[in-house]
């Protein structure tokens, strides 16, 4: 890490420390600045929402985009706080604010005990940068099998080296005294699985993204569209027999958050890489029909 890395990174950290009321402060003007001076990629987004939800009229297409800058903003702000939750009284804080609550431990408990790993498909939906906090947000009796050791978070390096540490530090703070050694360039996943294929391990994808590279891609309808999708993860777990399963998100009220892991399938071997994305997908689109503007309107998702 360079010295302009580190200065960035300490900075975040000294920021998360305030209270979440002023990251709230900060998103309201954040989002204020986003929607009214600078026009976020806003034909991006009018465009993404209409052709999406081809029957929502003009002004519900307004008030949309509006909510979307809001949740957008308040995703950024909410992932500076989260920097600060390390060590034994970040990971209490980060427990103590009840900002993300796990609504079915038995099931993935279930699943993960019968299955050898298994993957949780996620997508630009929710605030998916607070998953490194996963094991903190278990508010039943009943123990959460999953821990930080079985974790192995699969993310696209960005082309800003600077960029790229900051969202580490802020993504992975809850894990970072764990001993946590699972942070894995999506280039790296394949010579990672095999090795690793007699271990039990949770791996976390968001592949919702628009195909990169030589990635493996097949075509589906999604939110109306002609859809160019990537497999990502899927055919290691068709490969392995891994179970599947779904990180749904839901936004309760503005900064609490419900995550539920709904399975998709509980032995991919079964299936194909196109059976396992289009449930996937399938899921999506019904959440996005229920909070639509729960979605990073913004990616340029359907670019040809």
């Amino acid at each position: 890490m360079n010295f302009g890395q580190k200065l960035m990174a300490s900075l975040v950290r000294l920021l998360g420390r305030l209270p979440l009321g002023f990251h709230r402060a900060c998103a309201d003007a954040f989002a204020w600045v986003l929607r009214n001076v600078l026009h976020y990629r806003e034909k991006v987004l009018i465009t993404n929402i209409s052709r999406s939800f081809p029957d929502m009229k003009y002004d519900e297409i307004s008030k949309t985009a509006k909510r979307f800058y809001r949740h957008f903003a308040d995703i950024y702000t909410e992932a500076v706080w989260n920097a600060a939750n390390h060590g034994e009284k970040g990971l209490k804080r980060l427990h103590d604010s009840h900002i993300v609550e796990l609504t079915n431990v038995s099931e993935i408990n279930r699943i993960f005990e019968k299955a050898p790993s298994v993957m949780l498909l996620s997508s630009h939906t929710g605030n998916w940068e607070l998953f490194g906090g996963l094991c903190e947000f278990n508010y039943t009796d009943e123990p959460l099998l999953v821990r930080n050791e079985n974790l192995t978070v699969v993310y696209k390096e960005l082309h800003s080296k600077l960029w790229d540490r900051v969202i580490e530090e802020m993504r992975l703070a809850p894990l970072e005294e764990s001993g946590f050694c699972g942070y894995l360039e999506t280039g790296n996943i394949l010579r990672y699985a095999v090795r690793h294929k007699d271990e039990k391990l949770f791996y976390y994808f968001i592949t919702d993204q628009h195909p990169y590279g030589n990635s493996a891609r097949f075509e589906l309808e999604f939110m109306h569209q002609n859809t160019k999708a990537m497999f990502g993860g899927t055919s290691l777990a068709c490969k392995f027999g891994f179970a599947v399963m779904y990180l749904r998100w839901e936004i309760v009220e503005r900064g609490k958050y419900k995550m539920t892991f709904v399975p998709i399938c509980e032995d991919a071997s079964k299936m194909t890489p196109e059976e396992v994305m289009a449930g996937f997908y399938r899921l999506l689109e019904e959440d996005l029909n229920k909070q639509p503007w729960d979605y990073l309107w913004t990616h340029k998702r359907w670019k040809s």
